[in-house]
Protein backbone atom coordinates (compact mmCIF):
# COMPACT_ATOMS: atom_id res chain seq x y z
CA UNK A 1 0.00 0.00 0.00
CA UNK A 2 1.64 3.16 -0.83
CA UNK A 3 1.51 6.04 1.38
CA UNK A 4 -0.19 9.68 0.77
CA UNK A 5 3.36 11.24 0.69
CA UNK A 6 3.52 8.18 -2.19
CA UNK A 7 0.64 9.28 -3.41
CA UNK A 8 1.53 12.86 -3.48
CA UNK A 9 4.74 12.83 -5.17
CA UNK A 10 3.49 10.89 -7.86
CA UNK A 11 0.74 13.27 -8.78
CA UNK A 12 2.97 16.62 -8.44
CA UNK A 13 5.29 14.45 -11.18
CA UNK A 14 2.18 13.85 -13.13
CA UNK A 15 1.25 17.35 -13.02
CA UNK A 16 4.87 17.79 -14.20
CA UNK A 17 5.39 16.23 -16.56
CA UNK A 18 1.68 16.70 -18.12
CA UNK A 19 2.42 20.96 -18.31
CA UNK A 20 5.98 20.09 -20.02
CA UNK A 21 4.38 18.18 -22.55
CA UNK A 22 1.35 20.34 -23.40
CA UNK A 23 3.10 23.54 -23.08
CA UNK A 24 1.06 26.26 -21.37
CA UNK A 25 -1.51 24.86 -19.44
CA UNK A 26 -4.91 26.21 -17.14
CA UNK A 27 -5.59 25.37 -13.44
CA UNK A 28 -8.79 24.12 -14.85
CA UNK A 29 -7.55 22.20 -17.34
CA UNK A 30 -4.89 20.37 -14.40
CA UNK A 31 -8.50 19.68 -12.48
CA UNK A 32 -10.12 18.00 -15.64
CA UNK A 33 -7.21 16.25 -16.31
CA UNK A 34 -6.04 14.79 -12.95
CA UNK A 35 -9.84 14.92 -11.44
CA UNK A 36 -8.70 16.16 -8.29
CA UNK A 37 -10.03 19.62 -6.68
CA UNK A 38 -8.58 23.15 -7.65
CA UNK A 39 -7.17 24.13 -4.24
CA UNK A 40 -5.44 20.08 -4.29
CA UNK A 41 -3.68 21.30 -7.83
CA UNK A 42 -3.34 25.03 -6.86
CA UNK A 43 -1.39 23.18 -3.52
CA UNK A 44 0.91 21.00 -6.04
CA UNK A 45 1.66 24.08 -8.11
CA UNK A 46 3.14 25.82 -5.11
CA UNK A 47 5.50 22.74 -4.74
CA UNK A 48 6.57 22.82 -8.33
CA UNK A 49 6.52 26.79 -8.18
CA UNK A 50 8.40 27.06 -4.89
CA UNK A 51 11.03 24.46 -6.45
CA UNK A 52 11.59 26.35 -9.74
CA UNK A 53 10.03 23.80 -12.17
CA UNK A 54 6.95 25.73 -13.00
CA UNK A 55 5.84 29.07 -13.24
CA UNK A 56 2.52 31.52 -13.78
CA UNK A 57 3.17 34.11 -17.11
CA UNK A 58 -0.68 34.45 -16.31
CA UNK A 59 -3.23 34.09 -13.55
CA UNK A 60 -4.56 30.86 -14.11
CA UNK A 61 -1.73 29.32 -16.67
CA UNK A 62 1.11 27.57 -16.11
CA UNK A 63 4.22 26.32 -17.91
CA UNK A 64 7.52 24.86 -17.11
CA UNK A 65 10.65 26.36 -16.49
CA UNK A 66 14.27 25.91 -18.30
CA UNK A 67 15.24 24.32 -14.73
CA UNK A 68 16.90 20.86 -15.49
CA UNK A 69 15.51 18.17 -14.17
CA UNK A 70 16.12 14.32 -14.13
CA UNK A 71 12.64 12.45 -13.92
CA UNK A 72 12.37 8.69 -13.41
Amino acid sequence: MRTSTDRMITRIKSIYLYIKKRGTVTTGELVDEFGITQRTIQRDLNVLEYNELVSSPSRGAWTTTARKVKAS
